[in-house]
């Protein structure tokens, strides 16, 4: 978890030179900007991921599970762990719509961009909170998912995050490649 901790670091320290980098993001594939809610992964993808790796799980030991062995992996979590990321989802939910009702306040106020230069830090750093938060949410989103499961649950989590996420950047590598974009 570390290294999700320096990585916000970080980018927060970037986002403060330029935070609309992050918006652009030109390091990323088309499929991965268009994949990203303000300025990275939305923090509800991690409960999409929790509910299928546990079905994938879950699916491929269920004659294990019915002859009432434990697998111990997510295909194993209790009633309890489901109902936390149940309860932790709803939460995200909110908090993910509140950040990006803030986003799109900034964004009505675009044209004022133009007219007043003085308020142009001012409001650029309204968009540099927006992305904080943003990341904030994502980091306590994935410490909290963390913190519910096993150990073992937990690893295969991170694991299946970090797939996911490296599946998405070769498919999008693929596809902008043969589009040209590359």
């Amino acid at each position: 978890m570390s290294h999700y901790d320096e990585y916000y670091l970080v980018k927060a320290l970037a986002a403060e030179r330029d935070a609309l980098a992050f918006f652009v993001a030109p390091w990323a594939t088309t499929l991965e900007r268009s994949l990203h809610w303000i300025g990275g992964w939305r923090p509800t993808t991690a409960f999409h991921l929790v509910y299928s790796e546990s079905s994938i799980h879950f699916e491929a030991h269920i004659v294990d599970i019915l002859r009432g062995f434990s697998t111990g992996d997510l295909g194993d979590l209790s009633p309890s762990q489901f109902r936390r990321v149940s309860e932790l989802q709803c939460e995200t939910v909110k908090e993910e719509n509140a950040i990006s009702e803030e986003l799109s306040e900034w964004q009505e106020g675009a044209s004022e961009l133009m007219g007043a230069c003085t308020n142009l830090d001012m409001k650029m750093g309204r968009l540099v909170t927006v992305l904080k938060k943003a990341d904030d949410l994502r980091l306590r989103t994935v410490r909290k998912v963390v913190e519910l499961l096993t150990p073992q649950q937990a690893v295969e989590f991170l694991i299946a995050a970090a797939e996911l996420q490296f599946g998405v950047r070769g498919w999008g590598m693929n596809q902008d490649r043969q589009r040209g974009n590359v």
